[in-house]
């Protein structure tokens, strides 16, 4: 074996339940259980990077030549979750995440806008994976894995949303403002945070409401493939008109991966919020650090099964970088990557 390879042990619970302990024995422990403890190592590597860690570069903008703001200049973090992690428990880990201002960017689908939204209004429930549809179709409701969802709470956020709709739609026609996604989102928290019928409880608890106070920019490219998009159908036939512009959110998200100093990748589940953040690093010929979550495997040929290694092909990873993917539920995961990282600093 080559010098300093490291013996198979785990954690030997004779020493007691120490979760820090245990977590960190799982470098050793092999399979998914070492992934996760790369992917929690990889997270605090790129929470811990500044600019004045790497040497002065003379084409470097002029600011950055400040000691001062090279110290303060740090890792720009893209996050990305689908929707159903705002429709389980790990919303509270998003919008820790947000609230406490550890990411620069959230990418999420329709499912997670809406969602969280929902949350507001009324809760989602525990059921079970055995529960038959024909029996929740006849009693209105809704199954998301093990998760139920009422067909009223769904009624509650078309009330909500409607008049949000038609006030963007006025604004369309007298001021001429078109809105993206993202400003749709951020428009979205700031109702919820201004509307008093909300507790602050309830509104501390949104990650819409936490973009819009952090002016974290809160992506969607498939804003119109859930809830919100049926909403934007029935409407167009008494209020036609609405325009939401995608090409906005492109410039934006591509922008802040080009201009940044260095960026980072941590994406729970595939598909479009995987993608969309790759391609956005693409940009900029790669992102420095990327922790992918997922149960997605390679032999389909799927963006989401794609091991890290496929995004350095096509340059969405850099060469040099030390990329980590965890085989796994992320519902799991994702509370202990944020344990031993985010919520440490």
């Amino acid at each position: 074996m080559p010098d300093g390879s490291t013996p198979c042990v785990g954690y030997d619970f004779n020493e007691g339940p120490n979760l820090d302990a245990m977590l960190q024995a799982m470098l050793s422990t092999g399979f998914q259980a070492t992934n996760l403890a790369l992917a929690i190592e990889e997270v605090k590597r790129m929470r811990a990077w500044r600019l004045s860690d790497e040497p002065l570069d003379p084409e470097e903008r002029d600011e950055l030549h400040d000691p001062a703001v090279r110290a303060q200049t740090r890792c720009t973090i893209f996050l990305g979750c689908t929707s159903n992690l705002v429709s389980a428990g790990t919303r509270e880990c998003i919008r820790y995440m947000l609230q406490h201002k550890k990411v620069d960017c959230f990418v999420t689908t329709a499912g997670g806008v809406e969602e969280d939204v929902l949350k507001c209004l009324a809760p989602h429930f525990i059921g079970d994976f055995g529960f038959r549809g024909p029996d929740l179709r006849k009693r209105g409701i809704n199954r998301i894995g093990n998760l139920l969802v009422p067909n009223k709470n769904y009624c509650l956020f078309e009330d909500w949303f409607t008049p949000v709709l038609d006030e963007m739609l006025e604004e369309q026609k007298t001021t001429g403002l078109v809105y993206s996604p993202q400003k749709m989102i951020w428009k979205m928290g700031e109702k919820i945070h201004l509307d008093p019928s909300f507790t602050d409880k309830v509104k501390d608890s949104s990650i819409l409401v936490w973009a819009f106070r952090n002016k974290i920019p809160v992506f969607s490219p498939a804003i119109t493939d859930g809830s919100i998009g049926d909403m934007i159908y029935f409407r167009s036939f008494t209020h036609p008109g609405f325009i939401v512009d995608i090409a906005q959110d492109i410039r934006k998200i591509n922008d802040l991966a080009v201009k940044a100093a260095r960026t980072g990748m941590l994406i729970f589940g595939g598909g479009l919020v995987k993608h969309h953040i790759c391609n956005a690093n693409l940009m900029r010929n790669g992102a420095h650090y990327a922790v992918f979550v997922n149960t997605g495997q390679e032999y389909d040929g799927s963006d989401a099964g794609a091991r890290p290694d496929e995004a350095v092909s096509w340059g969405k990873v850099r060469i040099d970088a030390t990329p980590v993917k965890v085989y796994a539920e992320a519902t799991i995961v994702m509370p202990l990557i944020v344990a031993q990282t985010f919520a440490r600093e």
